[in-house]
């Protein structure tokens, strides 16, 4: 819990300094941007499955 809460409050300082300096957004858009971490890690995730199962 300790990385997630400092990983969104670096997350949320980086955000306030690109904002305070006019720069666009170091991320791609809201929902692409989630739905690209979401998939990243059920690969990540099926990966180690099919691993398991699999390659023994």
């Amino acid at each position: 819990m300790k990385i997630i809460l400092l990983s969104l409050i670096t997350g949320a300082l980086v955000g306030f300094v690109f904002a305070m300096f006019k720069l666009p957004i170091p991320a791609p858009p809201a929902l692409a941007g989630i739905m690209g971490i979401v998939g990243i890690y059920i690969g990540f995730q099926l990966y180690g499955w099919v691993a398991a199962t699999f390659l023994k």
